[in-house]
Parts: structure tokens; sequence; C-alpha cells
């Protein structure tokens, strides 16, 4: 179960790097904040393509050791200027298998970069941490897709049991497939059942990890005009995927290099890997796919930690950490929420969804004050949150946007993602918190004095004696409006 992170502490913030050389692309990470979900204060990649000669010479050729060191030598520079505290690099499959893999490794070296070589379990065991870091109640397989091989990893009760790698990285592809119709098919049966791991995701999910991928749910966002420009936890039925496949061969490389946030870098390779995950999901049994924008990197962050600190409520910690750079006063998310509570007979899901809205009712601020609720609205639908869906957001942004001044209306699209009646009850959270928000000018004592309740056919704000001057003409209004929204009476008791 999770746990939400006591407010009375702050957590503690950390800046961390990752390099990781893999068999595609060598990426550096740079993150800061909050233990349990760090911000990305930095993120860029290079398209070195080590693993793409392994199949044929079993070495990394010459021009991508040539990237590959110019990428090194500028993510070493960068790591140092952000004086970043403690930087990690770590090398996979592409350079534990090559011939002269030793030879990047003393490259790394000669910069000051010492490179743990990673081994596919060890790999596997990383991209389940991962998932599990950003998707905590995640029960499934999780697969992830790199240059040089294939990680599956199984996950269930917040923890990574299972795991084994596969010699199918998606830049070994494309010479199965040339060998003829059904040669896939028929390598990934045999590998999987010689492993064990056929029929192993039966009605299970089946969680995508890797750039190739997420490629393929970024073809589908944009095919079927998703509403949520958020690839995490962006589903898949298993249809989907093989028709996905025919469509790649049929749009071919041009139109699907502009389809927006779509990386270029990918398009070479995703008829590969939409050719792989259709083999997968039939073998393995899965029902369907979702998209983990959580993976190695992350699970390498996840596994450092406490076991106190795995156990925290990740969109919690991140809205908590949110409200702490951006709000007025940190305390004050945690007694609205308590607040309010009361008027709410809110089951655990919805419970902590109305939590983190009252972390961020503060984080609008210091925007223009006719655009705040347009403010609250973008943080929540677009903001790095995980341990939320599409609904979540949807219900996240109903509430601040109401909250924040922008009336009762639902905008585009959070009505396209939630149902009317979940919508309306979020606006119910929002006109609660605008009032709490008004009575109290966002400091502690007021809350701390006063209380909501429902009593009979009305809603009754209880105040202390000398608390009685707080009631002016704007927090009646806004005590009217949620009562009125209530179906109640305002009454106030002094």
């Amino acid at each position: 179960m999770l746990r939400k992170p006591r407010a009375e502490v702050a957590p503690v913030t950390r800046r961390t790097g990752i390099i990781d050389i893999g068999s595609n692309s060598i990426r550096l990470v740079v993150y800061d904040g909050a233990a349990r979900l760090p911000a990305i204060l930095f993120n860029e990649k290079v398209m070195a393509g080590l693993g793409s000669s392994l199949a044929e010479t079993g070495a990394i050729d010459e021009a991508a050791l040539v990237i590959a060191a110019t990428a090194l030598a500028r993510f070493a520079s960068l790591a140092r200027e952000m004086e970043v505290d403690s930087l990690r690099t770590v090398a996979t499959a592409a350079v534990r298998e090559a011939s002269n893999g030793t030879q990047l490794i003393a490259i790394a070296r000669r910069l000051g970069l010492e490179v743990e070589l990673l081994s596919g379990e060890s790999e596997a065991l990383a991209a389940g941490y991962g998932v599990l870091s950003g998707l905590p109640e995640a029960d499934g397989i999780v697969g992830d897709l790199g240059g040089g091989s294939l990680e599956l990893v199984r996950v269930v009760a917040g923890t990574v049991t299972d795991r084994a790698s596969f010699p199918l990285g998606v830049l070994r592809i494309g010479a199965i497939r040339a060998k003829g119709k059904g040669t896939l098919d028929r390598i990934v049966a045999k590998l999987l059942d010689d492993a064990g791991w056929a029929g192993r995701g039966s009605g299970l999910p089946f969680y995508l990890v890797g750039g190739s991928w997420r490629a393929l749910a970024r073809l589908d966002m944009h095919l079927t005009g998703y509403p949520l420009p958020v690839i995490h936890e962006y589903t898949m039925p298993a249809a989907t995927v093989a028709r996905l496949q025919r469509t790649i061969a049929q749009l071919g490389k041009g139109k699907i290099r502009a389809v927006p946030n779509l990386s270029s870098g990918r398009v070479a390779t995703m008829e590969d890997a939409a050719a792989l995950l259709g083999v997968l999901i039939k073998h393995l049994g899965s029902s369907e796919t979702v998209a983990s924008a959580f993976g190695l990197r992350e699970g390498l962050l996840f596994s450092d930690l406490t076991a106190e600190e795995r156990r925290e409520d990740p969109l919690i910690a991140a809205a908590r950490d949110e409200a702490q750079r951006s709000g007025r006063f940190p305390e004050h998310g945690d007694l609205l929420d308590a607040w309010i509570a009361p008027l709410f007979e809110d089951h655990d899901d919805l419970a902590r969804l109305r939590h983190a809205a009252c972390l961020l009712a503060d984080v609008g601020w210091r925007a223009n004050p006719e655009f705040r609720a347009e403010r609250g609205l973008e943080i929540a639908l677009h903001g790095n949150w995980v341990g939320i869906d599409a609904r979540g957001r949807a219900l996240l942004a109903q509430a601040l946007f109401t909250s924040l001044g922008g009336g009762l209306e639902s905008p585009s699209p959070i009505s396209q993602l939630a149902g009317l009646d979940d919508l309306e009850h979020a606006k119910l959270w929002g006109l609660a918190m605008r009032l709490g928000q008004r009575l109290s000018g966002g400091v502690a004592g007021p809350l701390k004095r006063s209380a909501l309740a429902i009593e009979d056919e009305a809603l009754v704000l209880r105040l202390e004696g000398d608390d009685a001057a707080l009631y002016g003409e704007a927090v009646e209004k806004r005590h009217r409006a949620l009562a009125g929204a209530l179906g109640l009476t305002a009454a106030v008791d002094v």
C-alpha cells in the first residue's frame, strides 16, 4: 500500500545524473528534487548506434565510437558544470557483447567516467523497478526493448519477481525478419518457451519500456486523435498493435517523421519494433499494452531508495514538491485537504486526487490573474505526474480550473477524458478549495481554527470568535456558491 509522505518533513533533495550508454542511443539525464520522484532538470540523447554493427561484425564500428566519444565528453563536462552530486554511468548490451566494448569503457575512463557494465539480469531488474516507480500498482509483464537486447520482467504487488534477457534488441530484428515470413514468430516462440515465459502474461498488461515502443504509442496517439499529449499510461489493445504494423508499412517513413513529438531517430526501426511487439504479446498472452515513461534510469534511482521512500505515493510526493517550489505557503495544501475532506465521502482513489489538487491549489498565484485558471489546467494535464491516469489528470485539472476562478465549465480536453459525474464531483472540490483559499488568505491559522460541516440542509462554516472578522463579502460569496452547488444553504456558526 502506498504511503503519503509526511507533510511536516521537508523532502530530501539531491541532484543526480545518469549517463546511459545504450545500444541505440547515449543519453544524459540530470534529476533534481525530492528523492521519490525527482524532476528532470536536463535530458539529452545522441543516437550513436553502438549496436548497429554487432550482428555483422561482433564489434562497435569506428564511426559509432567517434560519436560516442564526442557525446561522453560533452555529457561529462555538462555534469561538472551542473554540479551534479552523484553521476552514474551505465552501459548495456552493445558494450557488454561487443568485442571492442572495452575500448569504449577506456574512452569513458579517460573522461573521468567509471562505467558500470550492467548484466542482462541487472538491466531487467532496473526496468522493472522503473515501471514500479511510475506505476506502483503495476501487475503484469514489463518489456524493455533496447537496441541490443530485450528484457522481460514480472512485476506484481510492488515488487520485481522473475526476469530474463533475450537477444532480441530492435537493431537485430531486421536481420531476423529478412530470413523470411514467420521466422521472427518461430524464434520468439522458441526463446520464450525455452525460458519458461510462454503464456506468462495471460490476461495481464504488457508494460512498454524503451524509445522504440514509446514511438509506436506516440504514433497511435496521433492517428487516433488522442486529446492528451502524455504518453505515460497510454493503453493499446492487442488488436491495435497488429493494425499499427500494417499502418507503418503503408504510411512510409516520410509521413511518420512528420508526426509531432515522435523522435525521428526511431522511425527507421518502428516497423521492426511493431513486429516484435506483435509476436511477443501473442506468445505471452498479454491482454493490452501500457506505455511507461519510466524505465531503466528511473529504476536505478528507485533501487537506491529506502523501503520507506519506495512506499511513498509518487503523485503526492511530486505534487508536494511542486507546491514547495511554486506555492506561497508550503504547508497549506495538506491543511486545505483536511479542511474540505469532511464534505466528501471519497474512496481512496478519489481522496488522493483531491489531496493532490489541494497541494497544487496555490501554484497559479504568480500567473496573470486572468490566466490563473488556465495555468492550473496546464499544470494538471501536462505536468510530469505519475501514478495518475488520463481520467485522474482530468479531475485534477477540473478542480484546479474551478478553484482558480475558471468557473464551472469543463474546457477541452478534460470533458473527453473523464465522465460527467466525475467532473461534477471535481468541481465541488474546486469550489471548496476556493472557499478555503479565500477565507484563510493561504495561511495556516484560519484553517486550523475553523471547520466546514454539513448539518441538516445547511453547509455550516464554524469560526472562533475573533475569526468572525474573516467572514467578509468575498468569503460569503464563495460560501454561498459552494453551498448552492451542494444543494444546501449557507450558514455561519461563531
